[in-house]
């Protein structure tokens, strides 16, 4: 029932990514992409530190000895083995190219007095680049060298949007590659049974706290949550549509909307709301007055929650119908996110 659960779980994950992707890809493309994102600088400190894995290619040059110079790639076991005349494969995987010279070096010296090796980084393969989509600016996947914390990733991306609803679900599809000492767990083949999926909150990353910027590995999704709308119609200033962010209330709400009227009947503000599963609405009524004079706590709201504030002496249904209508057909257009019209690739070294 655990691996259905969880398999239900990725499957959804994955159909939110492609259902935002279509939606993104369906918009006008923008062309004028500043320069410097198209040619994010290099980061020397990254690509010296940088680990071989899987895939990656690198050129071995012997000096004075063309014959044992080649260019060979890392293989699912994380060795070299296509080295000309060197029977045991040397172990690359989780390693620097440094550390890889000094090996060549050291097999071939027992055929070669002192030789002289060189290896050079050709291609960098194993790691698949992390994608970002959601409620940020740009849609994108990236690509990245070295060791990249989530900040980095949401400046690369632009930014969240006002869409944000104040989470940010990473969702890992491939195990740790190179764990450092106590993150072995990381390591373990993923296996469906538990879904390695993070949840961080926009407000604790902004406000720094160190378990809210994790490292993101190569291969995971990062997904800003897009807020849901509510709707306020009535006797407030600007009648219209929200999106709902963390832990909205409804004295900040219609705050949100420029406040009420003079004329609003603040202490019966009426909240209908879906009942779950149903067609049918709820009624709630909030003394906003008494919350003012802290007399009552705040009123939390919730998805498609649409808020009445009727006027004092007055409760037409035509009347409601109206602002109703109104909020809904024209309260949110303002409001829709523009985020990128297609995934590009940045590179993080």
């Amino acid at each position: 029932m655990k691996t259905k659960q969880s398999l239900l779980l990725v499957i959804a994950f994955v159909c939110v990514f492609a259902g935002t992707v279509f939606a993104q890809e369906s918009q006008p493309q923008q062309t004028s992409a500043p320069p410097a994102q198209q040619n994010p600088g290099l980061d020397i400190q990254g690509i010296k530190t940088y680990l071989l894995g899987p895939g990656d290619v690198v050129d071995v040059r012997v000096f004075g000895q063309p014959e044992l110079s080649s260019t060979a790639q890392v293989d699912g076991d994380g060795n070299l083995s296509a080295l000309p005349f060197l029977e045991t494969p040397i172990r690359a995987k989780c390693r620097t190219d440094k550390d890889v010279q000094k090996d060549i070096q050291l097999a071939y010296s027992k055929f070669i007095n002192n030789p002289q090796v060189s290896v050079r980084i050709a291609e960098r393969n194993s790691r698949q680049p992390a994608t970002v989509f959601g409620a940020v600016r740009q849609a994108t996947r990236v690509e990245m060298k070295r060791k990249v914390r989530l900040n980095e990733l949401m400046a690369v991306s632009g930014g969240f949007t006002e869409r944000a609803a104040g989470t940010i679900q990473i969702l890992h599809t491939e195990p740790l590659m190179c764990p450092e000492p106590g993150e072995e767990a990381e390591a373990a083949p993923i296996d469906g049974t538990k879904i390695p999926l993070q949840i961080v909150r926009i407000a604790d990353l902004r406000t720094g706290k160190p378990e809210a910027n994790p490292v993101i590995r190569p291969g995971d999704y990062v997904l800003v949550t897009e807020a849901e709308p509510v709707y306020i119609t009535g006797a407030v200033v600007s009648p219209g549509g929200l999106f709902l962010r963390d832990q909205l209330t409804l004295s900040r709400a219609l705050a949100m909307v420029g406040g009420v009227r003079k004329e609003a009947k603040l202490n019966d503000v009426v909240i209908y709301r879906q009942v779950p599963g149903s067609v049918k609405q709820e009624t709630i009524h909030v003394d906003v007055a008494a919350i003012k004079k802290n007399q009552k706590d705040d009123f939390i709201l919730q998805p498609y929650d649409i808020i009445e504030v009727n006027e004092a002496g007055m409760f037409s249904s035509s009347r409601i119908g109206q602002t109703l209508v109104g909020a809904l057909t024209g309260g949110l257009t303002g409001a829709i996110s523009t985020t990128g019209t297609y995934l590009p690739t940045r590179i993080i070294y």
